[in-house]
């Protein structure tokens, strides 16, 4: 008998049961121009979000680090030559496709020493408890179907004194600007899309599963109530996005 509970899926009502694989299919589409779009959309400014998540991620030689929703690796590359040959990075996403692609990116660039593939869904990690020092997750939280459930998960696999930091999309701290994102979001937008992916709807999917995602001051209860302590997050243009960061004590 089919779960009737609903979640999102962008401004759709759709059953829980379904959404992981709407989302699959949104990145199947999209998976070999995704770094192009990054950069598109963002007009590259994505590359110095991720170099701020990586300055206070803390992480040292010799750690284990799980980056999940990995995409196309630039959280896992930056991390596989800071914990060097005695540490482990382990590349992980839900989405078959982009995890073929950033294996692909990887190997290309010679980083093949301390990284591993595993795709997996972050609400039900195949991990040891206790096991990582750090886990990221990149612009991928807000397509979990139970983003609880998955903050949940991660708890347990960090070891105690381990950090999660999430970096995501979020809640414009001016008006101003959050018309213009707005603007920019829903009418600019998938008009990109449908030019490099020829994929104008997963487009303004990923517009709407912006706005449906938790803001700055829910996402920190959400981890808090998993258990994280000293949650704290900092605002990177204007709010746009936020970087999230808890401990494990």
């Amino acid at each position: 008998m089919r779960d009737e509970k609903t979640t999102h899926f962008g401004y759709e009502e759709v059953a829980v049961d379904e959404k992981a694989g709407r989302v699959r299919a949104v990145f199947d589409s999209v998976a070999n121009k995704y770094d192009l779009m990054n950069d598109l959309m963002s007009f590259g400014v994505h590359r110095l979000w991720k170099r701020h998540t990586i300055e206070i991620s803390g992480v040292r030689r010799g750690q284990r680090v799980l980056d999940l929703a990995a995409g196309t690796g630039d959280l896992s590359a930056r991390f596989s030559g800071l914990v060097g040959a005695e540490g482990e990075v382990i590349f992980s996403d839900i989405n078959a496709a982009m995890l073929e692609q950033g294996r692909e990116r990887m190997l290309n660039e010679g980083r093949a020493g301390n990284l591993h593939y595993v795709q997996a869904d972050a609400q039900y990690l195949p991990f040891p408890e206790n096991h990582f020092d750090c886990v990221t997750i990149g612009f991928g939280l807000r397509n979990v179907t139970d983003k609880q459930l998955a903050i949940n998960a991660i708890y347990k696999v960090l070891r105690p004194g381990g950090r999660l930091l999430v970096l995501e999309f979020s809640k414009p701290t001016n008006k101003p600007l959050e018309k213009l994102y707005d603007l920019y979001s829903f009418s600019l937008l998938p008009k990109i899309g449908k030019v490099i992916t020829g994929d104008e709807e997963s487009y303004r999917y990923l517009a709407e599963s912006i706005r449906m995602h938790p803001d700055q001051e829910t996402l920190k209860g959400m981890m808090e109530h998993a258990g994280f302590e000293r949650c704290d997050y900092f605002n990177l243009t204007g709010g746009v996005v936020a970087i999230h960061r808890g401990y494990k004590l």
